[in-house]
């Protein structure tokens, strides 16, 4: 249905949570099944001109920039993509690092601050993300795709704000 609608809609790729490692479920279980699910769909992505965009989400999938790469890499399809979240990977990693492995594998990029130490996301630009590091880290890969701020909402003051720091940050 997702696929169906991004190209009534005109959007070019879904995002996608393949996974969730639980009790009951093994990171070998997670990986085999959601493969097996986006192959089913990989069709009619081709023929719609839609890119599933997978996203890692502190579901306890996908933790190494290598783990990703290797999912993405075993579809052997250019619909099959990364969407990277800049703020998740801070809990765990270094978001930079992860940008230069995946590489052209990124498709969509989210926008997110993290704090390691409170555990939290923050505003733009607060957090222990070395913004530098990960601007030059999308100029060495070559990035110029879309970047979306995943924050909060708010009103017209807030959201200027974070315009602004869009700004400044990229």
């Amino acid at each position: 249905r997702s696929l169906r609608q991004a190209k009534l809609y005109g959007a070019d790729a879904v995002l996608l949570v393949p996974a969730v490692v639980r009790h009951d479920t093994t990171y070998e279980q997670a990986w085999e099944r959601s493969q097996k699910q986006i192959r089913g769909l990989l069709p009619l992505a081709e023929k719609l001109g839609v890119t599933i965009a997978i996203e890692e989400v502190w579901n306890k999938f996908l933790l190494t920039a290598r783990d990703f790469n290797q999912y993405i890499d075993e579809f052997g399809s250019p619909r099959v993509q990364a969407y990277f979240d800049i703020g998740n990977i801070v809990h765990y990693g270094v978001p930079q690092h992860w940008i230069r492995q995946l590489g052209k594998r990124i498709v969509k990029v989210h926008l997110k601050d993290y704090v390691r130490r409170t555990r939290q996301f923050v505003s733009l630009g607060e957090g222990d993300v070395d913004w530098p590091e990960v601007r030059q880290a999308f100029r060495d890969i070559g990035y110029t795709g879309a970047a979306t701020v995943e924050l909060k909402g708010g009103d017209k003051a807030y959201l200027s704000d974070v315009a602004s720091r869009v700004d400044r940050l990229l």
